[in-house]
């Protein structure tokens, strides 16, 4: 034993470590452009941008905090990652608006809809957004890695192992590093969802005696009425689909592939493929309110801690094969989000307003300086939070920020740069306010009870508050302010009806090739600025058919525990 962990573990995670940076730091030989670093170069197919998407989207940490939610909660807490189920079949019509921006990161976006100054802003926000996004994810695997381990790693040590080594092959090999690593390291997150399963139902006497052991009937309801109820969870989908948009990486999810297709299959494949794990998360938590019955255990623990009690007492190695998965969960998230705040930075922030018209060596070499930085202020951030899901909810807030500029921009041509800031600034400042001790205190007295949960005005109604006072003052501003140049206008929303069907030569942002004709528009409001086009007999089909998945998966759950 080392650390608390046997020679054969030690051995399996070696392996899997020193291999994984080998083929991290070989894609290095690929990059040539900012293209290529930021954004792929664009030439992967559907079976790689299924699992970078998955990768990129799937973390232990969401198996830390799902698994913590239900120790405490019972299967309601599957939604503090089912959150996005229901916004996973926007995903099939989402993914190919993203391909055809022809753009590398979601701040050009904001760039030609809105202008720099708005740019930069977006920028400042999403790289907020990853770096707590990569502190949450640092924080939940070292807390499982110090209970693997009994104690003898700290979470603090584990943390900084795991940063050194995706830094290492993601600055290295920038965006392309992360797609080609993700596909070993997607295989090995499927691997940590279900490794411990099996042996948990086992030890417990199965799903009859994880029903059975179970004494309070409301931690077997999916909708429970305290903390998660059903409000809690229309408004938590509702704020997932309103914030995915603008998580950075998401712009490589969908855009990294050779067509919109293969972003297409790419981000809705991995990540319903991820809803999936989710299960097994749940069902592993659940099974430790049984095993642990009466034993005083924090809920952040449950996930490593029956991974240290019960792999080792199967064969040699299994612990090494968990950690190694765990480690690849973290680092296939981390390293996609690590370049693409780089990408932010670089691209949006240093090359439009610091320092301009040099060669892409120099870009690249910037961007990898920044991911450096970006991550070791990430640690900084999991340092300053208490349990996994806490932080989560922070991760849950930031992301919708700018959510309603976006989503207003992409389908209503009324909407103006006043109206992007007016809305962003709004929906930060709902959002400061109402996460303040002094606000708790005041609703405490002034607002209905069922407005409160533990004394504090509840997370569900804080995003309604941000939501609705964000889309309003976006809506309101935008209708007192000057319209935006039309012929810019026509080019953005010609771009976006125009399909990419074929690997085009990267030009500027919103910019078609000069043999691509611009489809005409047909816009189901015909003579308004409602700028939703028809949709096509692909779209309309995969957007039912991800519909029909999402409806049996939580009628599987619902089934499993009628």
């Amino acid at each position: 034993m080392f650390f608390g962990i046997g020679w054969w573990d030690w051995l399996a995670l070696w392996l899997y470590l020193v291999g994984i940076t080998i083929i991290g730091v070989w894609t290095a030989r690929k990059i040539h452009n900012t293209e290529d670093f930021f954004i792929g170069g664009r030439r992967f197919g559907k079976t790689f941008m299924v699992f970078f998407a998955f990768g990129a989207g799937t973390s232990g940490n969401d198996a830390v905090a799902v698994s913590s939610k239900t120790f405490t909660n019972g299967i309601s807490g599957i939604w503090y990652q089912w959150l996005w189920l229901f916004a996973t079949p926007f995903y099939w019509v989402m993914a190919p608006a993203f391909r055809r921006m022809r753009a590398v990161t979601t701040g050009d976006f904001f760039e030609y809809r809105y202008g720099k100054r708005t740019a930069a802003l977006y920028a400042l926000v999403g790289t907020l957004q990853l770096t707590v996004n990569m502190g949450v994810l640092l924080l939940g695997a070292g807390a499982t890695i110090e209970a693997i381990s009994g104690g003898a790693i700290s979470t603090r040590w584990a943390i900084l192992t795991m940063t050194v080594l995706f830094v290492v092959y993601g600055v290295a090999g920038g965006l392309a590093a992360a797609i080609v690593t993700d596909f070993v390291q997607g295989i090995l997150t499927i691997i940590l969802s279900f490794i411990i399963l099996p042996f948990a139902l086992n030890a417990i006497g199965g799903m009859d005696g994880l029903r059975a052991g179970i004494k309070d009937p409301g931690m077997l309801s999916l909708v429970a009425p305290g903390e998660i109820n059903l409000f809690h969870v229309v408004i938590f989908a509702i704020n997932a689909l309103v914030g995915v948009v603008t998580q950075p990486h998401v712009m490589g999810n969908c855009a990294g592939g050779r067509t919109e297709m293969d972003g297409r299959v790419g981000f809705t494949g991995g990540n319903l493929l991820k809803r999936v794990c989710t299960i097994a998360w749940m069902l592993t938590g659940l099974a430790g309110v049984v095993y642990y019955a009466g034993v005083n255990i924090r809920p952040d623990l449950i996930y490593g801690t029956m991974a240290h009690d019960l792999l080792p007492a199967v064969m040699p190695g299994l612990i090494g094969l968990f950690l190694a998965a765990l480690l690849a969960s973290i680092m296939s998230s981390c390293d996609a989000f690590m370049v693409s705040s780089s990408g932010l930075f670089t691209q949006n922030l240093y090359r439009k307003f610091l320092v301009k018209d040099r060669d892409d060596k120099h870009y690249i070499l910037v961007g990898r300086i920044m991911s450096a930085v970006i991550v070791f202020c990430s640690i900084f951030f999991a340092s300053r939070f208490k349990s996994v899901p806490t932080a989560l909810e922070w991760f849950f807030r930031i992301q919708a920020m700018m959510g309603p500029a976006f989503w207003l921009g992409l389908f209503w041509r009324r909407t103006t740069v006043a109206g992007a800031w007016a809305g962003t600034l709004t929906a930060f400042g709902l959002m400061f306010v109402t996460t303040q001790a002094f606000f708790h205190e005041w609703a405490a007295v002034h607002l209905p009870e069922f407005m409160m949960w533990n004394g504090q005005f509840r997370i569900s109604w804080q995003m309604f508050a941000y939501l609705i006072g964000g889309f309003g003052m976006c809506i309101l501003v935008s209708l007192l302010t000057r319209r935006s140049d039309e012929s810019k206008l026509e080019r953005f929303y010609s771009c976006l009806r125009t399909p990419v069907l074929r690997p085009e030569p990267h030009l500027a942002p919103f910019t078609l090739p000069a043999d691509i004709e611009p489809v005409p528009s047909r816009k189901l409001f015909p003579n308004t600025d409602i700028e939703i086009q028809r949709p096509s007999l692909v779209g309309m089909a995969g957007f039912v058919g991800v519909w029909l998945c999402v409806a049996g998966m939580i009628g599987f759950v619902y089934w499993l525990f009628s």
